[in-house]
């Protein structure tokens, strides 16, 4: 694993625009960076690949020990969200796609930071953009990337209606890019697409309905189940007979304070960090994550704390494992999961350790020579 100084393609924001990446800059800031990108051998993916199916495992048991002993109140996680993931789990609902963070230089086992299994975003540049990158820059070489063959494949084995809606808030250009991106997934794979700002979707006494009031049988959400129970429209959710991607107990993974039950079930597994509800009990310097934070806000960690807008939530204290640094930049490996398979690689840099909304996505290769037979 290293990484790599690359001139930038002098067309590279036309491309952007030609392949639909409308978020290339967010906030007159480079997103997408081409100045770097990374280099793994096929052994390394390999480790990657390995190490991700394990802790999709791990998750599995973890959730169906949190269902079975009611562990809502220890997870910090609302009744109302907490009924509708049992009840989800119970009936089998299957995921569609989720990110885990992993902290990897190259070298020993790559660790869990934490589990993206409700809204993660980052998907349109890991699965396409860098894609388009390589072709372009060195079509002989190879990426971990099967993201867009698994989604297009994953949506027919999920047992949907022909019509799916999406959705998600307004305002943000990347959530936007990433529902409109899994919509044309959902398309190449047979479906009827609808886009449906999540303000907009209306409840007609029994189901939830659209604006041109077409009953809402599935429905991708690229919104959080915490922040959706909480809605007005929240305490109808399991009464209506409306499929949710990702389904409600995504949303225990999905809160930090699911790392330490996996700690609590697995404590010393080489892909995990230690992590507690209570802190000092990591045995080292740790780092305090809201259950429900995002983009590396109100983080607290040894030397430095982030803002943000969760300061006021409940903590899960993880052990501390420094990002590797390269060339001043601290990259966060986002492995990619579609139907339970990892399935590809995504990176984001920062400038500090903690990954936060500012970061920027590089590309990475692996070089021909070191592909598998």
């Amino acid at each position: 694993m290293r990484r790599l100084p690359r001139d930038p393609r002098p067309d590279r924001r036309q491309r952007a625009e030609a392949i639909g990446f409308a978020f290339a800059e967010i906030g007159g800031e480079p997103y997408w960076d081409e100045t770097a990108c990374y280099r793994f051998s096929a052994a390394e993916v390999d480790a990657l690949e390995d190490a991700t199916a394990e802790l999709e495992r791990l998750c599995g048991l973890a959730v169906e020990r949190a269902v079975r002993q009611d562990r809502r109140a220890a997870l910090g996680i609302p009744s109302a969200v907490w009924e509708a993931a049992v009840a989800s789990w119970e009936r089998g609902e299957p995921s569609l796609y989720g990110r885990m963070d992993l902290r990897w230089d190259g070298t020993g086992p790559p660790l869990l930071l934490e589990y993206n299994a409700d809204t993660p975003t980052a998907l349109f540049e890991a699965s396409v953009v860098q894609w388009e990158w390589l072709q372009c820059t060195d079509p002989t070489a190879d990426q971990f990337n099967a993201i867009h063959e698994a989604l297009v494949a994953a949506w027919p084995a999920m047992e949907l209606p022909p019509r799916l809606h999406f959705t998600c808030a307004q305002g943000s250009a990347e959530d936007r890019g990433t529902v409109d991106y899994l919509r044309d997934t959902a398309a190449q794979a047979g479906f009827q697409t609808v886009f449906l700002p999540a303000h907009r979707i209306g409840w007609g006494g029994n189901r939830f309905r659209d604006l041109a009031e077409v009953p809402i049988e599935a429905l991708f959400k690229l919104y959080p189940w915490d922040w959706l129970m909480a809605e007005r429209f929240g305490r109808h959710v399991r009464a209506a007979p409306t499929r949710w991607i990702e389904p409600a107990w995504r949303a225990i993974p999905a809160c930090k304070s699911f790392l330490a039950l996996l700690w609590e079930m697995f404590p010393g597994h080489p892909n995990l960090l230690p992590a507690f509800l209570r802190p000092g009990r990591t045995g080292g310097p740790e780092i305090g994550k809201p259950f429900w934070g995002r983009e590396g806000a109100s983080v607290i960690a040894p030397g430095r704390a982030t803002p943000g807008p969760y300061s006021d939530q409940p903590r899960v204290w993880q052990g501390y494992a420094e990002l590797p640094c390269f060339d001043g930049r601290y990259p966060v490996l986002g492995s990619w999961v579609v139907a339970g398979r990892p399935c590809g690689l995504g990176i984001r840099e920062d400038a500090t350790p903690i990954t936060r909304d500012t970061s920027r996505f590089v590309p990475h290769f692996f070089p021909p020579e070191s592909a598998p037979a």
